[in-house]
């Protein structure tokens, strides 16, 4: 018998952590988060951070697990996440995997190999000074032509993540896209359910409107700037947050404070989108349309309880 393993995956602002607690809750789950902020401390208003008398006694694991100044990344998620569902199952419960970073999600789901992505720090270095010489715009076009699935999956912003995928390229000699789509045809090793909580377009536009708002009047530029207090700044994988690195460049003189929040209400709704567009590529999805429920969290809760039982994930007295 494969282990068990849910997946509420979904775009920002779509009501998913509130969800995976009443699903915790209703079948003895365990969170694990997949979102590559909330792993911070010190960042918990911008990354909509999950307070502890919300978790409602559930366990939650890679919240506030590192300091901002450390580096976050996919190898190291894998192997934190993998720990942790190890520690879940000892306990007897069932592991589930919370966030809207799709790749995090991917690399446990199907356990994606990395070992091939061995850095080379005379490579990285020759690709970041090309990036500094040249700008973003023109290492993605390097990409382009040498990886285009992976240029167009990647935004020309995400350096970090450009240069790794050159990096794989010279190391390798066939992109790393190639690599992910054979490792993702593996089978899982898990017994999954792979839920996708959205809703319609313009109301989660709305909805992320109204978030950064709320984050703004909760004291977002407050935390921002303890931050950068801190020695915190863009340069820092932390900091490229959203709704970090757009502050930034308003405390740092770069932008007066309403251009830096309509271009984090304008990156936000772009992140959403490329958020859908990731998970209707990703097979084995179970798509949880919230106005197909009217709207209704218990529904929606029951059809999963009902999903998991039909898929053997639960028993039927769960």
């Amino acid at each position: 018998m494969k282990p068990p393993l849910i997946i509420l995956a979904g775009p920002t602002a779509s009501g998913k952590t509130a969800l995976s607690v009443k699903l915790a809750k209703r079948i003895g789950g365990s969170v694990i988060s997949a979102d590559s902020m909330q792993v911070y401390r010190h960042m918990d208003i911008g990354s909509a951070k999950i307070r502890p008398k919300e978790m409602q006694g559930v366990p939650h694991y890679l919240i506030d697990e590192l300091n901002p100044d450390e580096e976050f990344n996919i190898v190291l998620f894998q192997k934190l996440a993998s720990k942790y569902m190890q520690e879940i199952y000892a306990a007897g419960r069932i592991p589930i995997l919370v966030g809207g970073t799709g790749f995090y999600i991917q690399s446990v789901l199907y356990g994606i190999d990395f070992s091939e992505e061995r850095a080379s720090g005379k490579i990285r270095e020759e690709l970041t000074a090309y990036a500094v010489r040249h700008g973003s715009e023109a290492l993605h076009r390097e990409l382009e032509k040498v990886d285009l699935p992976s240029a167009n999956a990647i935004h020309p912003n995400n350096i970090k993540r450009v240069i790794r995928a050159l990096e794989f390229y010279r190391q390798n000699g066939y992109p790393i896209s190639e690599h992910n789509q054979t490792e993702r045809q593996k089978p899982s090793p898990y017994a999954f359910a792979y839920f996708v909580l959205n809703e319609k377009r313009e109301l989660l536009y709305q909805k992320i409107e109204r978030r950064v708002d709320q984050m703004l009047a909760q004291g977002l530029l407050s935390e921002v700037e303890a931050l950068k207090n801190m020695g915190c700044h863009k340069g820092m994988v932390s900091m490229q947050g959203l709704g970090y690195k757009e502050l930034l460049s308003f405390l740092d003189g770069e932008r007066t404070l309403p251009e830096a929040v309509s271009v984090l209400k304008r990156d936000t709704r772009r992140f959403a989108k490329r958020q859908l567009t990731w998970f209707r590529r990703e097979r084995d999805v179970i798509w949880l349309d919230k106005q197909e429920f009217d709207y209704d969290t218990n529904a929606i809760l029951e059809r999963m309880v009902t999903i998991l039982k039909e898929k053997g994930i639960l028993h039927e007295s769960q």
